[in-house]
């Protein structure tokens, strides 16, 4: 019976496995990716720290040298005698030149060696045109007076460095400032057998290559200043951007603190995930193609199933509109055959259940009747809740505004209810509460407002009244629940209640405000010895 559509339904069940594997294949090749760019990330830290750490051993081996030859006889005698008149004995300007000329001939790594005194004023140099010398502040405590940079005079990447020459006695005599030419580092920023693959690349501050070790140097253009700047705030982390050395790379960058140089390793990105592309591409052609068959199998399916399910939805849209009426042809043996019986019989059921149904709704809107009564009353004293009385409360405002006829507002309170309470238990102020709430609801006229303003507080509106009667009813009510004394416990207890009496003005805006000026009415009529009524407007008038 059932067979035609098992079968559909396993066929769906198979190619609906296929879903789960494919995306564990997919999520497999963006872990190895993860994988792939974790490793080359960890490749491109280890070549920063091996070239900054070979740059700095570089460039202290030339300080050491710079150092070994400002402590010669030649330099500090000639420091020495350099302010003296020409006739006194010692080195002069001349001979201490020759000797850095001859000097820098042999260390090919020092472009210029200049000496100059303690002012900062050069005394000699092995450069006809020596380069300006500016001994910053932090000297000697920092021997690098000039960042790396690209040097137009000597055409070539160059950093300045400077030693203090002291005399015998430890005396600073002046300065030996070298520039060192950057381009003997291209051999120390990569090992041939320990680095990884990689080209490394020292920029200046603007971006520019000063030297690396990519073999074609004149194809290297300079680094845009934001992605420099990128790079130098996320150091240590490798990036993706179109690159120095090919056109798109994977890229970490450094910064060498004592150098003040940007140290970028770059990897090119096709090189490092060629395989891996070539696999995802394999693997995606296969998941279109499976994508294919099983959009080809649902679709047919969809058709066995879904024509019949319409054929259901309509007759249930023409059961909602009220025709009860509908009934379908159960042609099928299948599922969708019992399914379309069972509709039938459904319907039959609704023709029948529709009288009840009717005959409930009339008594749900009666109960609704009841919960919404429930809900703007106090279930103890049946008079108005807090909430219902606040609504009130801000429509005769409303209505005030508009036609400025008065309204009065009475806050009731009942006299040591607290102690009454407390003596006689909360069964019996409860009763207190009910008792008095009778008396309100037959002091008030039928366009008139009771309600529970809280504990053993009660408010009283009385529309289209003034305060001079208002005060009428408020005796009315205060007499008879004096006259009321109510038995508790075999005891007669001698009730009475303080009022509050307010006319509202125009300027009261919100029932905060009323309620606040019938609050102090009330603490009046307390201060002045309880069971009376107060009406600030009246007493302020009758002054």
């Amino acid at each position: 019976m059932f067979k035609s559509i098992k079968s559909k339904i396993v066929v769906f069940a198979i190619m609906a496995t296929l879903v789960p594997s494919l995306g564990l294949g997919l999520l497999s090749f963006r872990q190895n990716e993860a994988q792939i760019s974790d490793n080359v990330a960890r490749e491109l830290r280890a070549l920063t720290n091996y070239a900054i750490r070979e740059i700095e051993l570089w460039v202290e081996k030339r300080v050491h040298e710079t150092q070994v030859t400002s402590a010669s006889i030649v330099v500090v005698e000639g420091l020495a005698t350099a302010d003296r008149p020409a006739s006194t004995p010692g080195k002069n300007p001349a001979a201490v030149g020759h000797y850095l000329r001859s000097v820098q001939k042999k260390l090919d790594t020092i472009l210029e060696l200049t000496v100059v005194n303690a002012a900062g004023e050069v005394i000699a140099s092995s450069a006809e045109t020596p380069e300006p010398v500016a001994i910053p502040s932090s000297w000697p405590q920092t021997r690098l007076i000039a960042a790396p940079h690209w040097n137009k005079q000597y055409e070539a990447p160059t950093l300045s460095v400077a030693v203090p020459v002291l005399s015998y006695g430890d005396v600073l005599l002046g300065a030996m400032v070298a520039v060192l030419d950057l381009r003997n580092l291209k051999p120390y920023l990569k090992s041939a057998t320990k680095s990884p693959p990689g080209e490394v690349l020292l920029l200046d501050s603007n971006g520019r290559t000063l030297v690396s070790s990519y073999d074609d140097e004149n194809k290297l253009t300079q680094l845009d200043s934001a992605l420099l700047s990128q790079l130098r705030e996320q150091a240590g982390d490798s990036i993706a951007f179109h690159g120095l050395t090919h056109p798109q790379v994977i890229g970490l960058a450094d910064v060498a603190p004592q150098l003040s140089i940007t140290v970028l390793a770059e990897r090119d990105r096709a090189e490092v995930y060629g395989a891996w592309i070539e696999l995802r591409n394999i693997f995606l052609g296969l998941v279109a193609a499976l994508v294919l068959v099983v959009t080809a199998v649902a679709f047919q399916m969809g058709r066995s199933i879904v024509l019949p399910l319409q054929r259901l939805m309509r007759a249930a849209d023409r059961i909602a509109a009220g025709d009860l009426e509908v009934r379908l042809s159960a042609t099928r043996s299948d599922e969708l055959g019992h399914l379309t019986q069972v509709f039938n019989q459904m319907t039959d059921r609704l023709r029948h259940s529709h009288a009840k149904i009717m005959a409930t709704n009339e008594a749900m809107q009666q109960q609704n009747e009841v919960l919404k009564t429930l809900s703007i009353t106090d279930s103890l004293t049946g008079l108005y809740n807090r909430s219902k009385l606040d609504s009130i409360l801000t429509d005769q405002l409303a209505r005030f505004k508009r036609s400025h006829r008065p309204f009065t507002l009475l806050m009731l309170d009942i006299d040591h209810f607290k102690t009454l309470n407390d003596t006689y238990g909360h069964i019996a102020g409860d009763e207190i509460l009910a008792a008095v709430a009778r008396i309100l609801l037959q002091s008030i006229r039928s366009i008139d407002y009771a309600a529970r303003y809280g504990g053993d507080e009660f408010i009283i509106i009385l529309t289209e009244t003034s305060a001079e009667l208002a005060t009428n009813t408020a005796e009315r009510v205060r007499s008879q629940v004096e006259a009321l004394y109510p038995t508790v416990k075999g005891t007669e207890i001698a009730l009475t209640v303080s009022i509050g009496i307010v006319e509202p003005r125009l300027e009261d805006i919100t029932p905060t405000e009323v309620f606040a000026s019938a609050d102090y009415a009330l603490y009046e009529a307390k201060r002045a010895g309880r069971n009376r009524a107060y009406c600030p407007l009246l007493i302020k008038s009758e002054a």
